[in-house]
């Protein structure tokens, strides 16, 4: 935002890039039920989101940096759709606790991420912190070696149509539509500008990236707690408890006083990343002959719900204020609510 001058639309719509590709999804998720080159997919994926996140420091223009992020949800969606089906093919029929597992993974790199960030750049500045890529690098090589006896299986013949997976998760994921649209503002509006709506609080980047290390090392709790809880306690009431919570913990954050932002950060952390590994069980139970298309169009909804509202999001910052859109979206957030009673109950 200071180097090229940019207000919080024009830093949201940087957001929304990285979220177009997740368009081809499904047709991602179909390939990759082919079973030929799941595993490929997510051994470059570090490599190829690793490369341009770490240039974007050199980036000469705006656009520039429209081009690296766009290259980098091409990457985010290659691993995305097919990792979680993976993992829910290992997890027999704990998919819950699966997902927690998988998802704690995502989580802690996020929680340490924005530390590792804030440190890269301030020890060699935003032009010269390009050499991280080296550790997206070396993690394709060890997923490269730890993929290689896999135990995985697909089913290769008798293709399934996308219409045919659509078919197999309609019931469940038009609820979830209007449940991740919901959760959307408020997920983009933190997961985006936390760092910005901190810094701009306090004048402080540290606590910026400290306060997203916060928000996401409570997610990671969350994380491990929710998974395995909706396997007991089935998903729609652990899912329902979550995002009632969810959005009164992100009031509460904005409200209260200096000392107390920190308790109801992490508890919104906690609750309302924690949705995720609970949804994505709900569309693998559902997925029996294309789980990983089915996962294509669950990811292709998430990743558009949070990209339409992030422009909006970075809009009404510029309008009203930060302060004034967490509000905002703490009450959008509860309209989720609803769609909880449209799910349909799995009997086990």
């Amino acid at each position: 935002m200071e180097k090229f001058s940019i207000n919080l639309t024009y830093a949201g719509f940087l957001g929304t890039i990285t979220q177009l590709p997740a368009l081809l999804n499904p047709i991602i998720g179909k390939w990759a039920d082919r079973g030929k080159t799941i595993r490929w997919f997510i051994i470059l994926a570090p490599t190829l989101t690793s490369i341009p996140m770490s240039l974007l420091g050199l980036a000469p223009s705006y656009g520039v940096v429209v081009l690296l992020l766009l290259v980098v949800g091409i990457s985010t969606s290659l691993f995305h759709v097919p990792a979680p089906v993976i993992v829910a093919k290992l997890s027999g029929n704990r998919k819950g606790q699966g997902m927690s597992f998988f998802m704690i993974g995502g989580e802690l790199s996020r929680t340490i991420g924005p530390i590792a960030a804030v440190g890269a750049v301030s020890l060699w500045g935003l032009e010269g912190y390009y050499p991280v890529m080296i550790i997206g690098i070396l993690s394709s090589v060890l997923i490269y070696f730890r993929f290689n006896n896999l135990p995985i299986t697909f089913q290769k013949n008798n293709p399934v149509s996308l219409k045919q997976s659509w078919g197999e998760i309609k019931g469940v994921m038009g609820p979830l539509t209007g449940i991740l649209f919901a959760r959307g503002f408020m997920h983009g509006s933190l997961s985006i500008f936390l760092p910005i709506f901190i810094k701009q609080e306090t004048g402080s980047l540290w606590l910026g990236g400290a306060g997203l290390a916060l928000y996401e090392a409570a997610g990671v709790l969350g994380i491990f707690s929710a998974g395995p809880l909706s396997d007991r306690l089935g998903r729609r009431r652990i899912l329902g408890l979550l995002l009632t919570s969810a959005p009164l913990f992100l009031f509460l954050f904005v409200i209260l006083p200096g000392p107390f932002k920190a308790p109801a950060l992490f508890c919104t952390g906690f609750t309302l990343l924690s949705t995720t590994p609970v949804m994505l069980a709900m569309i693998q139970e559902h997925a029996t002959n294309s789980p990983s298309a089915a996962n294509g169009f669950f990811m292709m909804v998430s990743f558009i719900a949070r990209s339409a509202v992030i422009m909006l999001v970075g809009f009404s910052g510029d309008l009203v204020g930060l302060k004034i859109t967490y509000y905002i979206c703490a009450f959008l957030g509860l309209l989720g609510i609803p769609f909880l009673f449209m799910l349909p109950v799995i009997k086990k």
